[in-house]
């Protein structure tokens, strides 16, 4: 039914949104990306070579990661197929791959456009691999997470990542440019309200193309918005979150190194952002916690304990009372002492580990629960520190391979120029007991 209406061209009858009559039909005519499609853009480049492999597409959403998909099949006169991973399961991939199968046999290639790709779990992510390697699709995936962390290593080495950029004021404006044109009329903007119509659209070039219909269809004969009549036409305000450039990983990290610089109004701004934004306020209590652990350590342990006791805080109370409790641990942890020390020592301990192998602790500390066990030598020699002058044996308990390593170094901050006193004694008691 739906093709019979299409042949009788009642689909191009039908009222059309803006943004989809706006939408490119050549590469060239994609705005904000010129990095990627301009005359020296990557994508150009592949396309001049005459070479198109797999490709990952991440950016934030409006930048035009579904429409170059569908021009690069138009370019490289392969079919073009979509799915999205959100409605998607392994049944339909199956059925999408074997209609592959069938066109590559016929002489036609398919690019397969997946949106949305990082829902896939890392099971389904696999299914792709033998028909990316065999040339039966062209996998070309659009993402807004960080592929690093949201798609399979496998994966990443067979596609080429391609970043799209949030569309920065001028690009929006040169949308609006076009949509007045298909419009027939200029926006019904004052300068101001102009630039704040830009800022809400917030790198987003669909965004901006809806807000600019609503605009135009809002406005009385004659009528011009200011600013402030225009957040109240669209209901909607200019966000001070951007999401641009992977906003959500900048900021908060942002907020870890404002913490790390002990400075609490940075971290208590870029704190504001995030919240102001909608971010989930548990998903900052627990990077808090990973600051408290991180970055303070011994040198201050209550950071721990009020970092954890605001994440509970918050879980029990929720917005916008229990922000309050993460931006007092926030406060907290950016004054307080820094100390890396545990991190540095961790991270050495595990290279440790894994460089050694599976190495043996020393007899003398092993139990020796058989006979058999007792006369090969566990436990022999074995000094139980409680009953040693000061509680301290210096027996060493590193693998006999391995030998004695230093891994934890306290600097001298806070709580931890306690510990670096204690080390310092028993190191000393255990040269003396040990005879050097």
């Amino acid at each position: 039914m739906a093709d019979l209406f299409n042949s009788a061209g009642l689909d191009r009858a039908a009222v059309r949104p803006l943004a989809d009559r706006l939408r490119p039909v050549r590469l060239a005519d994609v705005v904000g990306q010129d990095h990627l499609v301009g005359p020296d853009g990557t994508i150009t480049r592949m396309l001049r070579s005459g070479s198109l492999g797999s490709l990952i597409f991440w950016g934030p959403p409006g930048t035009g990661k579904t429409t170059v998909a569908r021009l690069l099949a138009g370019e490289t006169k392969l079919h073009f197929e979509q799915i999205s991973a959100i409605f998607s399961g392994v049944a339909d991939l199956k059925k999408v791959f074997e209609a592959a199968r069938g066109r590559r046999l016929a002489g036609q290639g398919t690019l397969l456009f997946v949106d949305e790709i990082h829902r896939f779990n890392r099971a389904q992510q696999d299914g792709f691999l033998p028909v990316m390697e065999d040339g039966t699709i062209v996998l070309v995936g659009a993402t807004t997470e960080n592929p690093s962390f949201e798609l399979n290593a496998a994966l990443l080495s067979r596609a080429h990542v391609l970043v799209f950029k949030a569309h920065d004021e001028a690009a929006i404006g040169r949308l609006l440019e076009r949509a007045e044109t298909e419009l027939g009329r200029p926006l019904p903007l004052d300068t101001e309200a102009r630039g704040v119509l830009i800022r809400m659209a917030d790198g987003d070039g669909r965004a901006a193309i809806t807000l600019a219909e609503d605009v135009a269809r809002a406005a009385g004969p004659g009528e011009v918005f200011d600013a402030a009549t225009l957040q109240a036409v669209v209901q909607r305000r200019a966000p001070i979150y951007d999401k641009g450039q992977d906003g959500h990983y900048n900021l908060i990290s942002a907020l870890h190194k404002s913490v790390r610089g002990s400075d609490p109004d940075a971290a208590l701004y870029y704190l504001a952002r995030m919240v102001d934004a909608g971010e989930d306020p548990l998903f900052i209590a627990r990077r808090v916690v990973r600051m408290a652990v991180e970055d303070i350590g011994l040198a201050d342990p209550q950071a721990l304990v009020v970092a954890n006791a605001a994440k509970d805080a918050y879980d029990f109370l929720g917005s916008p009372e229990g922000e309050l409790a993460i931006a007092q641990a926030v406060v907290y942890v950016a004054t307080a002492p820094k100390s890396n020390a545990v991190y540095t020592a961790w991270k050495a301990a595990r290279r440790a580990a894994e460089e050694g192998g599976s190495l043996v602790p020393p007899k003398h500390i092993l139990n020796a629960p058989t006979k058999l066990m007792g006369r090969e030598g566990y436990g022999a020699g074995y000094q139980y520190d409680h009953d040693q002058p000061d509680a301290f044996s210096g027996q060493d308990y590193f693998p006999e391979k391995l030998g004695r390593r230093s891994f934890y170094e306290p600097v001298e901050r806070g709580f931890e120029r306690d510990i670096r006193k204690r080390l310092d004694w028993w190191e000393k008691l255990r040269r003396e007991r040990r005879g050097g």
